[in-house]
């Protein structure tokens, strides 16, 4: 990215912190320019650069000496992906990991704009940080992720929290060693959020939570701006990694003895659209990755306006694409997801459907679900319903309808009552329990191999992982059995997940080439 475009899509200003003293009227008018959404929304056809060069500077590799640091993390696999890539540049600049955020040199929230709630929860944890920042005034306190693209964020926390340090946001965080430097060197506010951003940064450090399980990012941004969403906005106009980086990743998760990887996106089936000089997919990626000794890759989050036959015929082949496909279908009903700006029909994502049914008879399908969109009514909702009946999902993720300003659905008058919404939300979820149920029960019997994850979280002395369809099993066994995958004889099935009985470690199938 050249100085011009970095003028004109970036945001880098100093907030002066002694705000009693200021005229907010005057500063906000002369002084602050807040991230732009209207920005954000535009997709230029300038090329995307790659940069692989990434290097900590030499100037700020002392940087962290004797310094701690913790990032609380809120939102989907992405986010928990850029707070690894953060994570490793933090070490890279000699911090150590706090265990405790209240004995933290820097803190940094990485923060969700998907939902008000996932809001208001950052905000209730920027205000329980103000006693800290009394306490300790050298300690740094950073906002970033997708609420900090947001202009009314930037704006909230510039006039309420003083205690927030730097606000960055999705696109720039190869440049934290710089914006610490800036934060430490100034008594001000340092925020530097792009709204437009084009570049491919590779070779970012990492510190993985898992070293059995990996998150794999394959591109970045979206361009659907399905209504509701913020997303296109905050995460900037889709751009792929190229295929050979990945695959060096991947050979390289393999090397070290990954079990599993998620190929991550805002939406991985648009992945290699956008790369001009060659003719490749995500069913191309997905025939080259399946080449690689990984036992289970996973994918996520899938649009079904881009799912193509080519995904489902290597999907078909098994090897190690998991049949699990999760396919957000988010309504049932036409006109509703007209509104939604979801581009296809109740017809064709059936039809959709039954092709991969057809391919992948064992295929599980998952699904996301909003209800209570504006204008939604009664007949359209049971229209959810029928189509739910009718695909049979094994589980799916729903949703009261949250409006996101800045979004198109923000200027619709949101006139489903609350309480309808909730009814219906119930409704929905007594379905959802009851599919999956049912298809849990089929796995009475049956042996399946688990990923051991770890333990349960309702109980110490039980061990907890997912088959490759992403069902939850809940088992006892030697600790030592964790990260690996396990043959599990399933006893039991609940609502939403399996008890079995420990057999052995998995057989792993021979290596390939």
């Amino acid at each position: 990215m050249n100085e011009e475009q970095r003028k004109a899509g970036s945001l880098d200003v100093i907030a002066q912190r002694n705000k009693k003293e200021k005229d907010y009227s005057q500063y906000f008018e002369t002084v602050y320019q807040p991230p732009s959404l209207k920005e954000a929304k535009k997709r230029g056809k300038e090329d995307v650069q790659y940069n692989r060069d990434f290097q900590i500077d030499e100037r700020f590799k002392e940087m962290g000496k004797g310094r701690t640091f913790f990032i609380k993390t809120f939102g989907c696999q992405m986010n928990a992906h850029d707070t690894e890539v953060m994570a490793g540049i933090f070490e890279a600049l000699g911090y150590t990991l706090a265990e405790d955020i209240l004995k933290a040199d820097v803190i940094l929230l990485n923060t969700c704009a998907i939902r008000e709630n996932a809001e208001n929860k950052v905000f209730s944890e920027i205000g329980n940080l103000k006693h800290l920042k009394r306490d300790r005034p050298d300690c740094l306190i950073g906002v970033c992720g997708c609420m900090s693209q947001e202009e009314s964020v930037v704006n909230k926390i510039l006039k309420s929290y003083q205690n927030v340090d730097m606000i960055f946001g999705t696109h720039n965080i190869h440049k934290l060693p710089e914006i610490l430097e800036e934060a430490y060197m100034s008594k001000a506010m340092v925020i530097d959020v792009w709204s437009k951003e084009g570049d491919v940064i590779e070779n970012l450090p990492k510190v993985r939570d898992d070293y059995f399980k990996a998150w794999v990012n394959i591109m970045y941004g979206c361009d659907k701006f399905c209504t509701y969403c913020i997303v296109p906005f905050t995460r900037g106009k889709e751009r792929s990694r190229r295929p050979q980086d990945i695959i060096d990743e991947v050979r390289d998760l393999a090397r070290q003895g990954y079990q599993e990887i998620t190929l991550l996106g805002q939406n991985v089936n648009s992945y290699g659209k956008d790369l001009k000089d060659i003719e490749y997919d995500l069913g191309d990626l997905f025939e080259d990755i399946s080449k690689i000794d990984i036992p289970r890759v996973r994918f996520t989050t899938s649009h079904p306006w881009d799912f193509t036959d080519h995904m489902i015929d290597v999907i078909a082949k098994g090897g190690n694409i998991v049949p699990h496909i999760h396919l957000p279908v988010q309504s049932g009903n036409d006109a509703v997801l007209k509104i939604m700006g979801r581009k296809y029909t109740r017809e064709s994502y059936l039809d959709l459907v039954n092709r991969i049914k057809t391919a992948i008879p064992d295929v599980a399908l998952t699904t996301d679900i909003i209800v209570g969109y504006p204008n939604e009514t009664e007949e359209q909702f049971q229209e959810t319903l029928s189509l739910y009946d009718e695909v049979e999902f094994e589980h799916a993720y729903t949703y009261l309808y949250s409006q996101r300003d800045g979004t198109p659905a923000a200027r619709m008058k949101d006139n489903v009552e609350k309480e309808v919404k909730k009814d219906r939300l119930q409704r929905l979820n007594q379905k959802v329990g009851y599919y999956s149920e049912r298809a849990l029960k089929g796995y009475e019997g049956q042996v399946v191999t688990v990923l051991c994850e770890g333990s349960s979280k309702k109980d110490n002395e039980v061990l907890a992982g997912y088959t490759d369809k992403n069902k939850l099993v809940n088992f006892r066994g030697p600790k030592e059995v964790i990260g690996k995958l396990v043959d599990v004889k399933i006893d039991e099935a609940k609502q939403y997940s399996l008890n079995g009985t420990f057999l052995h470690v998995h057989e792993p199938s021979a290596v390939k080439a």
